[in-house]
């Protein structure tokens, strides 16, 4: 797979794509949902809750725990979660590369688009020492009338690059972010680091456009065939 367009702006989501944190909140989540009489595996947790804000799923919490979705809870659940960020959090492979080359190729028109919280986003972003490449182009689906999978969070921000959804390239780990990113209108490649043809089949099921297994590719993928 090569790029066969010059694409104009890059649109990175950050969980599963920029840092490897995706264990570590499902696991926080997994543990407190089982202190509140909801236990299951880790896979099962992953299953439900990856790509999704905790929120939208109050319902089914609800109906499992018997309890209601308090903001107290939400907010132990952002300081644990947190916590284990800190004390945890690494890049993906390949993530700083990959976003100095979409800068290069974009003249810097590269930002980041996540369904997270943005205190989440910008605490793994300085964490891993990305921030700097993002500094005052990071896009919160929390603070837009919708999250992903609608697409209002690859609108803005390509609307605040100025460049029109179609010449954006996204790069997705989840089926609910390529959803999100294709109701844009954009490019999505998908990453699939795991490498398990079924998560591949069904990124490619809801409209990946390519589908790639580590960061490190992407530097490459960018590049134009000569």
């Amino acid at each position: 797979m090569k790029s066969k367009d010059n694409f104009e702006a890059v649109l990175f989501d950050c969980d599963g794509v920029l840092v490897d944190s995706e264990p570590l909140t499902l696991g926080t989540l997994r543990d407190m949902l089982a202190e509140h009489g909801w236990s299951m595996p880790l896979a099962e947790c992953t299953r439900l809750f990856l790509g999704r804000m905790v929120r939208s799923q109050s319902a089914l919490i609800e109906a499992h725990t018997g309890q209601p979705l308090t903001d107290a809870w939400m907010h132990a659940f952002y300081a644990r979660r947190d916590a284990a960020l800190h004390a945890h959090l690494q890049a993906m492979p390949g993530a700083l590369a990959a976003v100095q080359a979409a800068h290069a190729a974009t003249s810097g028109r590269i930002a980041c688009a996540s369904g997270a919280d943005r205190g989440k986003v910008e605490l793994q972003l300085h964490k891993v020492s990305l921030m700097p490449w993002f500094e005052g182009r990071i896009f919160s689906g929390h603070e837009l009338p919708a999250s992903k999978p609608a697409p209002d969070v690859y609108l803005a921000a390509a609307a605040h690059l100025q460049r029109a959804p179609e010449r954006c390239l996204v790069i997705e780990d989840t089926t609910v972010g390529v959803t999100a990113g294709k109701a844009a209108g954009a490019t999505v490649w998908a990453l699939c680091s795991q490498g398990d043809a079924d998560a591949q089949h069904a990124l490619r099921e809801c409209g990946a456009d390519a589908v790639f297994g580590s960061m490190l590719e992407l530097p490459g993928l960018l590049t134009p065939p000569r």
